[in-house]
């Protein structure tokens, strides 16, 4: 009974070792894409527990059928209606006209959107063909929306993906958050 505790003892830590091995050897083979991914989830402040949603996100569709264009549809309405939220907020009276010229900034392609793309380094993370250009602003602010679109997929809320734009953007349109 003794001698059979003894050989068992050796197999469980020399399994142990094996897996603990294996799990460097994992780490070791993760990609630059994959360690972008972990980079931009730091910088957004967002986790995703399913992290498929922001490969996507991160994915051009010159480069694959499966891309970010969904997401980032869903990530325009989520910035605008996050945009809509703060400003009435702020002041109930707001006139339409103003809402829509604050939500207009905040969607311009060449200005806001792309900015705050380029400040996060989406140019270098969003895969792109060979023959697309991937610091052409629409490029970058299709990544950067796709991004919310991806979050608020991921909880399932989209009150969450734009507590994560505004982390990203800053307090208010026009003041974009340095990193």
């Amino acid at each position: 009974m003794a001698s059979s505790r003894f050989t068992v003892f050796p197999l469980v830590v020399l399994s142990i070792f094996s897996l603990s091995l294996v799990g460097d050897a994992n780490k070791l083979k993760s990609s630059p894409f994959e360690s972008a991914l972990d980079t931009l989830q730091n910088q957004i402040g967002y986790a995703f527990k399913n992290i498929g949603y922001l490969r996507q996100a991160m994915t051009h569709s010159s480069f694959s059928e499966e891309n970010n264009k969904a997401f980032s549809i869903l990530g325009s309405n989520v910035i605008d209606t996050s945009v809509s939220m703060y400003y009435i907020g702020k002041d109930i009276g707001i006139s339409s006209k103003e809402l829509n010229r604050r939500i207009a900034e905040n969607s311009k392609v060449d200005t806001s959107c792309a900015v705050d793309g380029m400040r996060l380094g989406l140019h270098k993370v969003v895969r792109v063909s060979s023959k697309t250009n991937s610091t052409t602003p629409s490029v970058v602010c299709g990544a950067f929306r796709a991004i919310f679109g991806a979050v608020a997929i991921d909880t399932k809320k989209v009150d969450d993906a734009g507590i994560v734009f505004w982390k990203v953007h800053g307090s208010e349109v026009g003041k974009v958050m340095v990193m």
